[in-house]
């Protein structure tokens, strides 16, 4: 059993390592940063939010969303409108330009996705969704701690 969680282990660092090279890359090809990223990623799920909802999911500050939309904004990747609910308010969406960019390079995960699941069971998909969301759970318990240490200061010399 050992060795089955080892293995276990190793795969999943080899996944986290094989999608952050991924997201890398269709940064690069989208021309942003990887907080912007992660920024499209959120619209495209939630298809529209309030910058106050970015900043906090993403942990940044007031004026560090406001730079990135702005950066996205004149990319193209998103528009910023008043919200219909509240009009003191700013609601953000991706554009349908970023969205088809992102299933162009994201979609073909999505399609080899479906015929790797296609191989198991509905109990099997159970656990790993299952043991997905504890990992997951456990790793967003974890950043408060991180966040909490104290930071490396590099020296220059």
């Amino acid at each position: 059993m050992g060795e089955l969680i080892s293995a276990l282990g190793e795969e999943i660092q080899a996944n986290q390592a094989a999608v952050d090279a991924f997201d890398e890359a269709a940064a690069v090809c989208l021309g942003v940063n990887r907080t912007d990223l992660r920024c499209l990623e959120i619209l495209m799920r939630r298809e529209a939010v309030t910058p106050s909802v970015l900043g906090a999911e993403l942990g940044l500050t007031t004026g560090s969303v406001t730079a990135m939309l702005d950066r996205l904004e004149r990319l193209g990747h998103l528009t910023r409108s008043p919200d219909p609910g509240d009009r003191r308010k700013v609601v953000v969406r991706a554009t349908p330009e970023a969205v088809g960019k992102a299933m162009e390079l994201y979609g073909p995960i999505v399609e080899a996705g479906r015929g790797i699941t296609a191989g198991y069971s509905e109990a099997e998909l159970r656990v790993m969704v299952d043991f997905l969301r504890r990992s997951r759970e456990l790793y967003e318990e974890q950043i408060a701690r991180v966040r909490g240490l104290p930071a490396v200061v590099r020296r220059r010399g």
